[in-house]
């Protein structure tokens, strides 16, 4: 449970590397050209976000055996639906990976691409990066329905504190509601863009916390595997 927590808390700081000090340094929104200067000056620390987020995803596997170890007492199909979605979400966020590579080629000042204007080769690199961003959110729909689920078998265990269930509930939601807004309604979703993912940051860095300082009440989840036989 524990090291399952460390790579939770690997997760969360890789995607915060990923997002915070990678792509918000380095993509300038609204403006192409000055976000292939910025990538072009820093070749290596664009690839080290992707690197960092190819790596968060490999972590995700570890973390999703063991919430559907723990989490399969209360309801084994559910908890096995959650491990599934999650590993939808995994498969779709890697995939989406390939979008960040993109800009890499496009600006890598090849021969082939001599017949590409610069400032179509920036514009091209901008929409696949905005691109990444789309997919993304097509990613965590799938997490957000896994964390709903995931909460709901926190708070009917009885050996996970109802609060941590309560939390990833709020965290699903947050994840639905901001996909579904950048996909539906661009424009409202920039204004609720980055504040109704602070729920789903609290919820899962606090369950993360608990999983590494406190874990599991082994007592109990045994009971919930092995019930004492009725006389």
């Amino acid at each position: 449970m524990r090291v399952a927590g460390v790579f939770y808390l690997a997760i969360i700081l890789l995607g915060l590397f990923g997002e915070m000090f990678v792509r918000a340094k380095l993509v300038v929104s609204g403006n192409p050209a000055a976000t292939a200067h910025a990538i072009s000056a820093s070749p290596l620390l664009w690839r080290m976000g992707i690197v960092g987020d190819l790596l968060m995803h490999v972590f995700d596997i570890p973390v999703i055996v063991v919430l559907y170890l723990l989490l399969k007492p209360v309801n084994e199909s559910l908890s096995l639906s959650a491990a599934f979605l999650n590993l939808i979400q995994t498969a779709v966020l890697a995939a989406n990976k390939l979008s960040l590579l993109v800009p890499l080629y496009l600006l890598g000042g090849s021969s082939y691409l001599t017949a590409i204007s610069t400032a179509q080769l920036q514009t091209l690199s901008y929409v696949a990066i905005n691109a990444h961003g789309y997919g993304f959110a097509v990613g965590l729909i799938f997490f957000g329905v896994s964390c709903l689920v995931r909460g709901y078998l926190m708070v009917k265990s009885g050996y996970v504190p109802k609060l941590y269930g309560f939390l990833m509930v709020l965290a699903g939601f947050s994840y639905l509601i901001n996909s579904f807004a950048l996909l539906l309604a661009p424009t409202f979703a920039a204004a609720l863009f980055p504040a109704i993912l602070v729920p789903a940051f609290i919820g899962e860095l606090a369950f993360t916390l608990w999983m590494i300082v406190k874990g599991v009440n082994l007592a109990q989840w045994q009971q919930r595997v092995d019930p004492a036989p009725t006389i």
